[in-house]
């Protein structure tokens, strides 16, 4: 299987985030209210064209004590992605891209978890789009842990993931009369995720 490695999570100007815990061991649910799977593209060239899929769930085990035990699994409902732009939502749904009837899930399910730095992770895992597995690398940064005012112990990871959707079967493309293309090849994921740890 194809290797693709993450680029990095990006800088932000927020406010520090909180690090108050300091055993976040146990597992976890995804919080899809407060997390953010995010997608970008090039656009004729001279834009980028930029996304989220608005539906998913995923689980996490987070192991401070050997982050080798950690793990991941995520679910994309294919159908949720949106741009902004009916039309082009119904595009890339459609049999030249994602082929959502056929195949309605996006899934990462990770196989390895290696702790670079103190708040820097990588995460191996497959990734399956349009029924087809392709092994990749994302990098993440564990941006905070808390404990909210409900009660539930939350973390923080953000990320960042680019790969090339040709690797996938998503080769659809037009040319351009000045040259390039109309959809780049590259396309970047992005990820703040929020997660909850279940009692």
């Amino acid at each position: 299987m194809a290797k693709h490695r993450a680029t990095g999570a990006g800088e932000t100007d927020f406010d520090d985030a909180t690090s108050a815990l300091s055993d976040v061991s146990g597992d976890y649910a995804v919080d899809a209210a407060h997390t953010r799977i995010g997608f970008r593209a090039r656009h004729a060239m001279v834009t980028t064209v930029r996304g989220t899929f608005t539906r998913f769930e995923g689980a996490a085990h987070l192991d401070v004590a050997d982050p080798t035990a950690s793990a991941v699994e995520l679910r994309i409902d294919a159908a949720s992605l949106d741009t902004g732009q009916a039309d082009r939502d119904a595009h890339l749904r459609s049999a030249d891209f994602l082929d959502v009837e056929r195949f309605p899930e996006i899934t990462f399910v990770s196989t390895g978890v290696e702790q670079i730095d103190d708040d820097e992770f990588t995460v191996t895992g497959d990734v399956t789009i349009k029924g087809q597995t392709r092994t990749v690398a994302v990098d993440f940064t564990l941006t905070g842990s808390a404990l909210d005012p409900f009660g539930n112990t939350r973390v923080g990871f953000e990320g960042a993931l680019a790969l090339k959707r040709s690797d996938w079967g998503l080769v659809w493309n037009a040319a351009l009369e000045t040259g390039g293309v109309l959809v780049s090849d590259k396309v970047q994921l992005e990820f703040d995720v929020s997660v909850i740890r279940q009692a």
